[in-house]
């Protein structure tokens, strides 16, 4: 068997072509890069979202995202909701103001209301209750008539003066007496005497007048009640009152005798006296 020798330059020739031969199998298998659009690559960006106003460009310098990528952009008014600071939530409408606030002591005084005070016109400012053992008397000051006898009266009345004295001059068919706190028909209060005011106003049954001493402006604070119309003493002694309700109960009042002039022997009190308005 002969052998075959092989010339270096044919060797050589055969070995170039089996290298050629496996870089073309190699690349086959490898593939060549991704397409673009398979990709998710910067050179193909995802459109932006339509707007009805497009944003405006970011200014130089704006802020960065913690990721270094380019700040998102938002719409002007979006921007200026956040960064306005949040908005102070206003207190309930009956929140009461805090103590000490400004205000709050007028907030306080209006939601307690004060008591009432009787308006100046009130009419029960010029009724007097006069409460006897046996029920209680009516009687209705007549400012028209005599202004500063009734309003002396109500002063007495408010300062409790009246309160347990008695009726010590009580004649039957005529008049009761009372408002002197000694009993003996010489006392009075500790205020000035009245002058005399006098009217036409006729002395009737129930009328209540200012008792007196022979001074006409010599009024303090004593006073009677007619059981009868008394025409004799018109136009000279002073009318303040009139008896509306209970008459029947000043009848009962307890008489004295007729030889003392009325002097009632262990004689009848006020149990109160006290204006309408002011009573309990």
């Amino acid at each position: 068997m002969k052998r075959v020798r092989l010339l270096p330059g044919l060797l050589a020739a055969l070995m170039l072509a089996v290298l050629a031969a496996g870089c073309t199998s190699t690349q086959v298998q490898t593939g060549g890069p991704a397409s673009p659009a398979t990709s998710g690559s910067l050179s193909n960006p995802a459109p932006a979202i339509a707007a009805g106003v497009p944003s405006p460009p970011a200014k130089p310098g704006g802020p960065v995202a913690a990721d270094g990528a380019a700040p998102v952009k938002r719409p002007a008014a979006i921007a200026a909701a956040s960064a306005a600071p949040p908005a102070k939530k206003a207190p309930p409408a009956d929140a009461a103001a805090p103590a000490g606030a400004p205000g709050a002591a007028s907030v306080s005084a209006a939601a307690a209301p004060a008591a009432a005070a009787p308006a100046p016109d009130d009419p029960r400012q010029n009724i007097v209750y006069l409460d006897l053992t046996y029920g209680r008397v009516v009687i209705k000051l007549r400012p028209d008539l005599a202004p500063n006898h009734v309003e002396q009266v109500k002063t007495l009345v408010k300062r409790g003066f009246y309160n347990g004295t008695p009726f010590h001059r009580v004649i039957e068919g005529f008049m009761a007496q009372g408002g002197d706190p000694t009993g003996s028909g010489t006392g009075g209060s500790d205020l000035p005497n009245i002058k005399a005011e006098f009217t036409d106003t006729h002395f009737v049954r129930g009328t209540v007048g200012a008792a007196r001493a022979a001074d006409p402006d010599s009024a303090n604070s004593q006073f009677f009640i007619c059981f009868a119309p008394a025409p004799s003493l018109d136009g000279k002694y002073t009318v303040f009152g009139e008896v509306v309700s209970g008459m029947e109960l000043v009848d009962k009042i307890k008489k004295g005798d007729p030889a003392s002039n009325g002097v009632v022997d262990r004689p009848d009190r006020i149990v109160k006296m006290q204006i309408a308005s002011d009573a309990k």
